[in-house]
């Protein structure tokens, strides 16, 4: 409990942790929105290429012959 609040303080104390309410960290440019689309594009594309080379590649697969029982002439 004294760790904490020793944390508690030590953050307070800190000029720095008041500029975390500022922009001062942001840095938006206008390439930001291209960033973020791009990203968003590459996480929602990513499972439907994933599935059309998965299908490519068992659709181009030979089937397994099947064996012969013993019992069949």
């Amino acid at each position: 409990m004294r760790n904490f609040l020793w944390l508690v303080f030590g953050f307070g104390a800190s000029e720095s942790a008041w500029a975390v309410d500022s922009y001062r960290y942001l840095h938006v440019t206008i390439d930001t929105p291209w960033h973020i689309f791009l990203g968003l594009l590459v996480a929602v594309l990513a499972p439907f290429i994933l599935m059309a080379v998965l299908y490519w590649r068992f659709a181009l697969r030979k089937p397994m012959p099947e064996k012969a029982s013993e019992d069949q002439p």
